[in-house]
């Protein structure tokens, strides 16, 4: 069962931290179809928020085909984001796992190794962003 970080101090909504994990979970595979997510009463538990606030989270991956809630069982997955690129043992995901391995041998701390990664994302996906502009 997937277990939710809050970061306060991110400037994110806690809504939307919720709604992000739970699609990090979907596209890397820890989270499946079936799958039931913490209550909201165990999410408060877990993180001191507004059960509200984990409804609004659940409510919108159900507006997003993600998720269905069941009354009196929970809210269960309804549906993957997984690709097989990004299976555990597909060679892209080791080849990150070797210079993650790498960067941090050389003395990277994690916000270093963060602001590489986002930079080579937003390099690599700039084309998408114009066109998108356009």
């Amino acid at each position: 069962m997937i277990e939710f970080r809050i970061d306060r101090r991110s400037g994110v909504a806690t809504y939307l931290q919720i709604v992000q994990q739970v699609k990090h979970a979907l596209r890397l595979g820890l989270l499946e179809l079936g799958d039931r997510l913490p209550t909201a009463k165990e999410v408060v538990a877990a993180t001191a928020i507004n059960p509200n606030t984990v409804l609004r989270a659940y409510q919108e991956l159900g507006r997003e085909g993600l998720v269905e809630s069941r009354p009196g069982l929970g809210t269960f997955v309804s549906k993957s984001l997984a690709g097989p690129a990004i299976a555990p043992d597909a060679p892209l995901r080791t080849g990150l796992e070797t210079w993650m391995t790498t960067a941090r041998s050389a003395g990277l701390a994690r916000e270093d190794v963060e602001a590489l990664v986002k930079d080579a994302i937003d390099r690599s996906f700039a084309n998408e962003r114009r066109s998108d502009i356009n």
